[in-house]
């Protein structure tokens, strides 16, 4: 995740940013993606950031965690369509549900972790930032002509096992645990 690089650098964005050494987030690795990525960080979904400070996870959270995980069925994404936000291109993974689904069930347990911190109101529909360097008076063709590029590229599809526990130790967001899903899909 790297989530602080998801949005664009826009006013509303920049007053929430930069992250705390001890951040921590959930992800959607997509390795399938990699090679598509341009914006400096491995393809992913985010599934909740921020969530709790790192020194708010015990023994007893992470086995919360494990249960809360294992709820859910593994599920695959599909990933065949561009969109945008200001300043960001990026892929719409598809179905959105079960992603929303696992936001769901970590915000009603904590509801102290609001998405984004807030800035995007509710938070952003699931998603999987391509690029998202250009300013505005460049984004448009730059956007329109990575998307040419990479299109052709696509579907592609990512099974989903498992969900990354991500913390930001200051300079980087490393692995801290993983969470299986249910069944093999």
């Amino acid at each position: 995740m790297y989530a602080e690089e998801d949005v664009a650098a826009s006013e509303d964005a920049a007053s929430g940013w930069p992250d705390v050494p001890g951040d921590t987030a959930f992800t959607i690795k997509v390795p399938e993606a990699d090679p598509l990525v341009r914006a400096g960080f491995p393809a992913h979904v985010t599934v909740l950031y921020p969530f709790l400070h790192e020194s708010r996870i015990d023994a007893a959270t992470d086995r919360e965690l494990t249960g809360l995980f294992a709820g859910h069925d593994a599920f695959t994404l599909t990933f065949d369509t561009f969109r945008r936000y200001p300043g960001v291109l990026y892929l719409d993974p598809w179905p959105h549900d079960p992603v929303t689904a696992l936001t769901k069930d970590l915000t009603g347990r904590w509801p102290e972790a609001v998405p984004y911190r807030g800035l995007f109101g509710a938070g952003l529909t699931p998603h999987l930032t391509v690029a998202n360097s250009e300013g505005p008076a460049a984004q448009d063709a730059a956007y329109d002509a990575l998307q040419a590029e990479l299109e052709p590229r696509l579907p592609l599809s990512c099974h989903v096992h498992a969900v990354h526990l991500i913390v930001w130790d200051g300079a980087r967001w490393r692995d801290r645990a993983v969470y299986r899903l249910a069944g093999r899909h």
